[in-house]
């Protein structure tokens, strides 16, 4: 009693096989994950995760905010850097 479920992990290569039996070979899902020896639901999972990557769709909604965040936040630093490069030749400049 109050032993813990242990989950098998796979490798991503074998996932993105996986997926592929079903894309490119024309298996049917429950097919593919009988033939691989997973449960069909794992595979949908899969198959689902890909299509979602290959939208755009995989961020979850907090990970996009903090992706504008960093973007905006690079583009602001990169503008200060250009920035101190011009005012570091201007001073260089008035020094000689």
């Amino acid at each position: 009693m109050g032993q813990k479920r242990s989950y098998k992990q796979y490798p991503q290569e074998f996932k993105e096989e996986a997926v592929a039996l079903v894309k490119e070979q024309g298996y049917s899902v429950p097919e593919a994950a009988k033939t691989l020896g997973i449960a069909s639901n794992v595979l949908y999972r899969w198959k689902d995760k890909v299509e979602q990557q290959r939208q755009g769709e995989d961020l979850a909604e907090d990970e996009r905010s903090e992706l504008q965040r960093l973007r905006k936040e690079n583009k602001e630093l990169r503008m200060e850097k250009e920035i101190l490069k011009k005012a570091s030749a201007f001073f260089a400049k008035e020094m000689k």
